[in-house]
């Protein structure tokens, strides 16, 4: 008879979670943020206090953010290790869904572990229930259905048992990943149950590498022998299953220019000569340039959302196909691809074992010279140092005081076109952004996780004052915690990159910049003395050569330490990118909005006929 132990459920949880490894012998789970309530404080509070010394538990200020925590964690560390997260039911549950999508949408594992209703429905409806009055399984829980990969509720102690083990698969399965949502029962929680003492011994989630169907990959060195013009798009998938050196030798080997998205930028060193740079809306003139001529596109590891292809325009080539390299069969497929259903790692090395020596044209080097030689000037130091900067002077001032060691990440508004274009990301890893969900109030708790996760390297976020005021609170986590990095806070007074696309369709400036609101009192935010309100070093600047200096000071500093400048809404790099579908008004009494959709109109029969 095997041997059991009595556990709580919670306690059950907390010590599966402490025996789970992945295959470098680290444990997956490297510790839980949570804000405590009544859904969670007794069962799991209690349980994680009692594995504290080898289970840390994180204190968060907002549920969102300390999941934007866990998963810029998870995903700075290639998705090799992950946290969890708890709150209590209610509110504190629903606050999480948003990074729940965040997680889904870049394919980040991250537990989510929410309190719920009573199993017994004793005390039915217990505070902060959400009722459906036709439905009496329904909990505001059922919210994360949509975005998790993996969901149960446990109305059960022993239904931990399957539940914990599907959770982890579907964290560790490179095809699958994303949250995993264990929707926890108050009083399970408390509810003791004779656990098999086999459950708990150590278990290693191995990496799965899938190799190439062999008929897939016949077909894929098919269609590249044949091509003139072949481009690799670059995604996240390069960084997840590290092959940044697998496709720099493939690149290299079959001399294949290679273009990034925003997940997949420094998959190679900018000045790489195959390295083109960014491909797509944000993106470079040397990339969309061979992208629209390309006859074979290889996707590896990219989930061609709309921002990479321009809204499927971009790809112009009549003749081109689309092979798409990518452990998720959805996405393999789509728009018509032919699938390599494979690990990037090891199907760029069987694929390119494959080609026998196929080398494809040369791609004139004058493409990065030319676009260089444009975009330079504008991260250059500006000539009038009282002029009010732009956001490409502080990228540009930012990249000149950076390092090898330096991590530069975003999620929303201005900075992640910006960066894209012209930062110049030394290596594998030097690049975050979250661009999947474009999530605004990231930024500032995905820099402490990624500051958790590399503590050796050097962190530098880049936030406006929009998606500051939308989310600071773990600033105050960083202080208290001691976790070091620097926040650049760009304050254009208000949403200038929306701003912008009003204007671009014809819009009149409304209700994105302060000064174009229903304010009586004019804006005065004090950004640094905020943030030194909650424990940062913080210092506001006047011009970029102060932004420089402030920069030069940042390895002094323990903590984070913010540094605020305000910069002019309105210029962006005008260079490069190309077109996105934004829909424009079919009906309009202002003649910039008909002006607008004739044009929406035209660049759709384009696309179309393409």
């Amino acid at each position: 008879m095997s041997k059991t132990i009595r556990l709580t459920a919670a306690q059950a949880l907390v010590r599966y979670l402490g025996a789970q490894m992945n295959d470098a012998g680290e444990p997956f789970i490297a510790g839980v943020w949570a804000i405590f309530g009544h859904g969670n404080v007794a069962g799991l509070g209690e349980a994680l206090h009692g594995a504290k010394d080898s289970l840390p538990t994180y204190r968060g200020h907002n549920e969102q953010t300390m999941a934007h925590s866990a998963i810029a964690y998870a995903k700075q560390l290639g998705r090799r290790r992950a946290m969890a997260v708890t709150s209590s039911i209610g509110p504190g549950a629903t606050n999480m869904v948003t990074a729940a999508a965040l997680a889904h949408v870049n394919r980040i594992p991250v537990l989510i572990l929410p309190g719920d209703v009573f199993a017994t429905r004793g005390p039915d409806p217990v505070l902060q229930q959400i009722e459906n009055f036709g439905d009496g399984t329904v909990s505001a829980n059922d919210c994360f259905k949509p975005v998790s990969r993996y969901f149960d509720r446990i109305t059960r102690p022993e239904q931990l048992l399957t539940a914990l083990p599907r959770a982890f698969r579907t964290m560790t399965d490179p095809a699958d990943c994303g949250p995993a949502t264990l929707a926890f029962c108050q009083d399970v929680q408390a509810m003791a149950y004779d656990y098999p003492e086999s459950f708990f011994e150590p278990r290693v989630w191995h990496q799965r590498r899938v190799r190439p169907d062999t008929d897939e990959l016949a077909r894929a060195v098919e269609a590249l022998k044949s091509a003139k013009r072949p481009v690799i798009v670059a995604g996240g998938g390069v960084h997840y299953s590290d092959a940044t050196a697998a496709l720099q030798s493939f690149a290299e080997a079959h001399n294949i220019p290679v273009t990034e998205t925003q997940a997949g930028k420094s998959s190679l060193a900018w000045d790489h000569p195959l390295n083109l740079g960014p491909v797509g809306v944000t993106g470079g003139a040397p990339a969309n340039t061979v992208c629209a001529e390309a006859d074979l596109v290889l996707g590896v590891g990219t989930r061609f959302q709309d921002f990479t292809t321009g809204s499927w325009g971009l790809f112009a080539n009549p003749e081109r196909q689309l092979v798409c390299l990518n452990t998720a069969a959805y996405d393999a497929a789509k728009h018509d691809a032919m699938p390599l259903q494979s690990d990037a790692r090891v199907g760029l090395a069987e694929l390119g074992a494959a080609l026998d020596g196929y080398r494809a044209p040369e791609v004139p080097e004058t493409l990065k010279s030319e676009w260089f030689g444009n975009v330079d000037t504008l991260t250059a130091a500006p000539d009038d140092g009282n002029a009010l900067p732009t956001d490409m002077q502080v990228v540009g001032a930012v990249q000149r005081a950076a390092h090898d060691d330096t991590v530069v990440m975003c999620a929303a508004g201005t900075m992640p076109a910006e960066l894209h274009k012209l930062w110049k990301a030394p290596r594998p890893g030097a690049y975050h952004m979250e661009y999947g969900f474009s999530c605004m109030g990231y930024e500032i708790a995905g820099a402490m996780g990624i500051k958790m996760a590399q503590p050796e390297r050097d962190v530098i976020c880049f936030t406006g004052d929009g998606t500051y005021m939308m989310a600071n609170s773990e600033m105050a986590s960083a202080a208290m915690m001691g976790v070091s990095f620097t926040v650049v806070v760009t304050d254009n007074r208000g949403y200038g990159c929306i701003n912008r696309l009003q204007m671009g369709t014809g819009g009149a400036e409304f209700n994105n910049l302060l000064d174009h609101s229903y304010h009586e009192t004019p804006s005065a935010i004090d950004f640094a003395a905020h943030a030194g309100s909650m424990g940062a070093t913080s210092v506001k600047v006047s011009n970029i050569a102060e932004l420089e200096e402030a920069l030069a000071k940042r390895s002094e500093v323990k903590g984070p330490y913010v540094v605020v400048i305000d910069t002019d809404p309105y210029p962006s790099t005008e260079y490069g990118g190309t077109w996105w579908e934004v829909a424009v008004p079919e009906v309009s009494v202002r003649p910039s909005v008909n002006e607008k959709r004739a044009a929406y109109e035209a660049a759709i029969k384009e696309r179309n006929t393409k």
